[in-house]
């Protein structure tokens, strides 16, 4: 079973909805380790209600972005993880985790790659007034979302939709469909071992 550490920023929705998925079976891996640069974030109630291990940290705290992430790079050591998982964490990964870690950290993005990268993706892309837009699972490398592409999931945008509806539905398709890649993914690399 993969061990996986989940990087998150916010509320969590998307850790939940990854937690959920391995309680119903449809997920083989366990979430050993948070990891979140936002004390006190919404998330990290989740976790500890999970009982799952957290590591928070304030990014100001630190010299340099490599400082915190050999900390992290410990932690990830500790807890045998073999794969991280970003899920609404809003921080570029560096080199120290790009180095230890190749192919092993996904970002899911609220796009389709490589349309409306970075930072308020969806807004992006509603102002832009495309008729279609997704979700884009993917590699993170030192790019801005520029990683090899996992998997894409489109939607069509409605001529009713706002932001706000536009990001709810962007949201339950990362629900729905981040647990379903991944398990896809952990598969095929079992397989390949």
């Amino acid at each position: 079973m993969m061990k996986i550490a989940v990087f998150a920023s916010g509320s969590g929705s998307n850790f939940q909805a990854i937690l959920d998925e391995i309680k119903r079976g449809k997920l083989e891996a366990e979430v050993v380790l948070l990891v979140c640069d936002r004390p006190g974030a919404r998330v990290v109630e989740r976790a500890q209600k999970e009982n799952i291990p957290v590591f928070e940290f304030s990014p100001k705290e630190f010299s340099s972005k490599a400082a915190f992430e050999t900390l992290i790079l410990r932690q990830l050591e500790q807890y045998g993880v073999n794969y991280v998982v970003l899920a609404g964490y809003m921080r570029l990964i560096g080199e120290t985790l790009l180095t230890a870690c190749p192919e092993r950290i996904i970002n899911l993005h609220p796009s389709l790659l490589p349309a409306f990268p970075g930072k308020d993706a969806i807004g992006q892309a509603f102002r832009a007034g495309v008729k279609v837009t997704g979700i884009t699972i993917h590699f993170v490398d030192a790019g801005m979302d520029t990683g090899p592409i996992i998997a894409q999931q489109s939607l069509e945008v409605e001529d009713t939709d706002t932001p706000e509806t536009l990001a709810e539905k962007i949201h339950q398709l990362e629900h729905a469909y981040y647990p379903h890649v991944l398990q896809s993914l952990f598969q095929k690399r079992k397989l390949e071992v």
